[in-house]
């Protein structure tokens, strides 16, 4: 094993569930990378409980979304779906948890900033949820998704739709609206994109992704949430 048990504790203790076998939570923080670099035996890395943890939200999103929505029609559950369970939502998830940096990387995968990219964020969200269903079943698995997924639907919803509905609010207001690229930063493999929106004119809101799609949309956000506020 890996890891010492105060690693795995703090781990335990962000995301609310204790493991009977350490070995399931270990093995969901372990980056392909690690396992190839020091060549252990027969010891697997997240890529499994992240395809088993994919299913197991999908189902457990759905059953709530069709419980708590029964007003939506099929095609919108399925759109509010998508807003919970892309990439970007469940890698705010984690890096809002500060997790990033409990994955086990080989040398190289660590200093190109795998711990703080995107897509491995979103599969350790999912990775996390295949070894709690593994350790201990359906119940604590929903637990974990209701606890860190399931609040604040209408804000995630939000998110996911902000440069559509920022797009009909400049409409409807008669607004021009455009995205410039006001800073750009890293190296080629990881790059930080900073983006401003701008409405009439005016910067509306300001973003950071590691692509400008998601710059754009964090930017997006932010000034849906300004105007939200003001109204």
């Amino acid at each position: 094993m890996y890891y010492d048990n105060g690693r795995l504790a703090e781990v335990e203790n962000i995301i609310g569930y204790r493991f009977k076998d350490k070995s399931h939570l270990v093995t969901a923080l372990t980056h392909k990378s690690f396992v190839n670099e020091k060549q252990i035996g027969n010891a697997e890395s997240y890529e499994k409980y992240e395809f088993l943890g994919d299913a197991i939200l999908e189902y457990i999103s759905s059953e709530f979304l069709f419980e708590e929505y029964r007003e939506l029609a099929e095609g919108e559950l399925t759109k509010l779906r998508a807003s919970l369970v892309c990439e970007f939502t469940l890698s705010k998830i984690v890096r809002a948890l500060s997790l990033g940096g409990y994955i086990l990387f080989s040398k190289g995968e660590k200093l190109t900033g795998g711990a703080d990219r995107d897509s491995i964020l979103c599969d350790i969200f999912e990775s996390i949820l295949g070894a709690i269903y593994l350790d201990g079943g359906i119940e604590p698995a929903r637990v974990y998704v209701k606890t860190h997924l399931l609040t604040d639907i209408e804000s995630k919803r939000r998110f996911h739709d902000s440069k559509t509905m920022i797009q009909e609010y400049a409409q409807a207001k008669g607004l021009e609206i455009s995205y410039v690229t006001v800073g750009e930063s890293g190296p080629d493999h990881m790059k930080t994109f900073e983006v401003e929106i701008k409405l009439g004119g005016k910067t509306a809101g300001r973003g950071r992704g590691g692509s400008k799609k998601n710059a754009e949309q964090e930017a997006a956000y932010e000034a849906l949430n300004k105007i939200k506020d003001e109204e």
